[in-house]
């Protein structure tokens, strides 16, 4: 599957399965307009990529409205459309006691994973509707879900994640009379190998192994190549 004709928008690509994004779809053609918190770590991912890939690096703080708007102003500045916008970006938060976390630290992971997502969106909503071929794809993750407790990730986590979850479900409702796909990922903890590492390659992948960043990529890449009147919302996950 190529994507030689997708403009597509990572935020938090600095690191992490963003930076597998990033490295990966820009491989495959796509052009990648790619953000981190900071710009020096959204510069050094657009230098790995090299010669291999179309990549622009900006900074974008989820946390900051003025940064978001900042960014997608930017990006507005080298392209007419995107095709593709990636919520990647949210901060995790260890600790499963309400008291562990710090004032600033349940901010903090809030505000990227919920309100970021939703700024992130509405800044972009406008170049994504110029489009022929617009989709929304949101990294939730389990614990998202309702109901799910296996994660020792903090509550302010689990809030932030479930803001997402809600906030892709009505979206998807909402924007698809304007032939906008939303499309949100649930999975659990998964192995995040280097694309640029032999380790991407020999990955074990079976039936009693943990998820893998390759599937989770290879999910995106099917739901954003099939014909427009497949709407697939979301990709929920078995976890080992």
């Amino acid at each position: 599957m190529r994507l030689d004709h997708h403009r597509v928008v990572i935020t938090a690509a600095g690191r992490d399965f963003g930076r597998t994004l990033a490295l990966r779809l820009a491989e495959l053609g796509a052009e990648v307009f790619l953000s981190a918190r900071t710009l020096a770590a959204a510069e050094r991912v657009r230098d790995e990529i090299g010669d291999r890939g179309r990549v622009h690096a900006f900074a974008c703080d989820l946390t900051d409205a003025a940064s978001i708007r900042d960014f997608a102003s930017r990006v507005a500045s080298h392209t007419d459309r995107v095709d593709v916008l990636i919520n990647n970006g949210a901060r995790y938060l260890e600790g499963p006691a309400l008291l562990s976390a710090s004032d600033a630290d349940v901010v903090d992971t809030v505000a990227s994973g919920a309100t970021g997502t939703i700024l992130v969106t509405k800044s972009f909503l406008p170049l994504l509707l110029n489009s022929e071929k617009p989709d929304v794809i949101t990294m939730v993750s389990a614990c998202g879900t309702a109901g799910h407790q296996r994660s020792d990730a903090h509550d302010a986590f689990y809030a932030a994640k479930s803001a997402q979850a809600g906030f892709t479900e009505i979206l998807s409702r909402r924007l698809r009379p304007q032939g906008v796909r939303v499309i949100s990922l649930y999975p659990p903890d998964f192995d995040n190998a280097d694309p640029l590492a032999e380790a991407w390659e020999t990955a074990p992948r079976g039936a009693k192994d943990a998820l893998t960043a390759q599937s989770l990529v290879e999910c995106i890449l099917f739901a954003v190549t099939q014909p427009r009147d497949c709407f697939i919302k979301s990709f929920h996950f078995e976890q080992v």
